[in-house]
């Protein structure tokens, strides 16, 4: 039986068995598209904002991710043949992205830091899922092509992915990370409620017959336009209420009839090598999880992809259920530990439901909604509301814990926190342990010359193999607290007292190994 069956090879689901695998478990990987088809659907570019950044740096992956940034965007900028608008639009994204000024958009507002300070990467999704498998095939993860499920079966004990081609494959979880329309979501009876659509994407690779004919613009009056950095992509999105049929083939005609209709003029479509649809259709798993079947990713949430945050919370599900769901599937922690992760992404994913209907609705032509455009922009220039919009675009705003009695109590761990030891945070938590921080005050400090008996490194006895000590140096701000507990993915599960320190680790990562025995 395995441990976890994932099913879905893509970003999230790679991620997600990364994840696990750091925590103990051995999953595996359950993908029904071959290589090449997942490359002709990765049309377009993807962002990985500020917080997955972050999270990323935890694992040793922001310098791949951002060499294949710069190599694609040095690539695009070779590529362009002419100083017309997408060269001037590649030029003008190396700038900003070399400078660190970009946190995000809302509706297509910029949201950008004059200090230089922001994470921002672009690149194009099977790139970053070939940086994964990588990473997953080297950390010995089994990743199975051409496997599509079709039903998912569970019991008390085990839950069963049955293939299409009739095999069955029987594991203790499973990780539905099968995409907005997925099989696992479905079979297994989440409940997918929200709102219908209201718009209708297409994004293409194309020949036009006069490539001049059309500029990119966000307020068309039929619509938007817009002409990727990817040379031959361009991409329309009409306000008609959502697509039909999603399942047949978008056609050279199609595309040219919608761009007709945006742009006012007789474009000609010459040839259209493959295209996708998509729509703002927004709906939302009511539960993470049931029973042995959990969902992360788009199976979980589905909504328009204006603001590119759906990526970045589908990753950000795979950190946050991996390391959780790796203990418990080991069985060094109790299934309880599982109840969580809805807790805490749920809200998460509501609040980008949220702002990615107000700017689908911030998208829409007319009069009106341009007014409600330059209001708004005046309003984000204000230093408060711009980084209230900056943490919600970034991800950098996320509170697991609001309303907690020490702030930096669910909130991503400070990065630059001074240790004593030559390695920074994110370096202890590279293999996936947890991190029990203790800080220079009487009966925190560690085992050895000059530790107090008790201290927090005597409380971490049978975690060991779970969570590791290290010790704040003196005047580092612990937000307020003596002690805090960091879990995998970088975030403080825990900030007090060390007579705290005890219960907190059992909370999270289960009971002493002796104990659990």
């Amino acid at each position: 039986m395995e441990d976890v069956i994932i099913v879905g090879g893509g970003p999230v689901g790679l991620l997600l068995a990364c994840e696990l695998k750091l925590a103990g478990a051995d999953p595996l990987v359950l993908e029904a598209a071959d290589g090449e088809r997942r490359r002709t659907r990765s049309l377009g570019l993807r962002s990985l904002n500020a917080r997955t950044m972050q999270s990323l740096a935890l694992r040793g992956l922001v310098e791949p991710v951002e060499r294949a940034q710069w190599e694609m965007l040095d690539n695009l900028s070779a590529e362009r043949q002419d100083p017309g608008e997408a060269g001037d639009v590649v030029a003008l994204m190396l700038e900003i992205l070399r400078k660190g000024q970009v946190r995000g958009h809302f509706a297509g507002l910029p949201i950008l830091d004059p200090e230089g300070n922001a994470q921002y990467v672009m690149l194009r999704q099977d790139r970053l899922e070939e940086l994964l498998a990588e990473r997953a095939t080297a950390m010995g993860v089994r990743i199975r092509q051409g496997c599509a499920v079709t039903d998912v079966v569970q019991d008390g004990s085990s839950v069963t992915a049955v293939l299409d081609d009739g095999r069955a494959v029987r594991g203790a979880y499973l990780a539905g990370c099968d995409g907005g329309r997925s099989v696992v979501r479905k079979r297994a009876g989440f409940a997918f409620d929200g709102t219908p659509p209201t718009m209708t994407g297409r994004t293409a690779v194309a020949e036009l017959a006069d490539p001049s004919m059309v500029t990119s613009s966000l307020r068309g009056p039929g619509g938007l336009v817009n002409l990727s950095l990817v040379p031959g992509e361009i991409a329309t999105i009409e306000f008609d209420g959502g697509p039909g049929d999603r399942d047949t083939p978008v056609t050279a005609a199609e595309l040219q009839d919608s761009l007709q209709r945006v742009t006012g003029k007789d474009v000609v479509v010459r040839r259209l090598v493959t295209g996708i649809r998509y729509s703002d259709n927004a709906r939302h798993a009511e539960s993470y999880r049931k029973g042995r079947v959990l969902l992360a990713g788009d199976a979980a949430h589905v909504h328009s992809p204006i603001g590119g945050q759906g990526l970045n919370l589908g990753l950000q599900d795979a950190f946050n259920l991996g390391w959780r769901l790796g203990l418990v599937a080991r069985g060094a922690a109790p299934q309880s530990l599982l109840d969580r992760y809805t807790a805490e992404r749920h809200p998460v994913a509501a609040r980008v439901l949220r702002n990615a209907r107000a700017q689908v609705a911030l998208m829409r032509p007319g009069a009106q909604v341009d007014a409600l455009r330059e209001v708004l922009g005046e309003v984000i220039g204000l230093p408060e509301a711009w980084q209230h919009f900056a943490g919600m675009m970034d991800g950098t705003a996320i509170d697991y814990a609001p309303g907690a009695a020490v702030p930096l109590t669910g909130r991503f761990v400070p990065a630059g926190l001074p240790l004593t030891g030559p390695a920074g945070v994110a370096e202890l938590l590279r293999d996936g342990h947890g991190l029990l921080i203790g800080g220079s005050v009487p009966g925190v400090e560690a085992t050895g010359p000059g530790a107090r008996p008790g201290g927090l490194e005597a409380v971490l006895a049978g975690h060991g193999d779970r969570v590791r000590f290290a010790r704040a140096e003196a005047g580092a701000d612990l937000g307020g607290a003596s002690a805090l507990l960091v879990r995998p993915d970088g975030y403080v599960a825990w900030a007090g007292e060390p007579d705290g320190a005890r219960d907190a680790l059992t909370t999270w990562f289960g009971p002493p190994a002796a104990a659990a025995a």
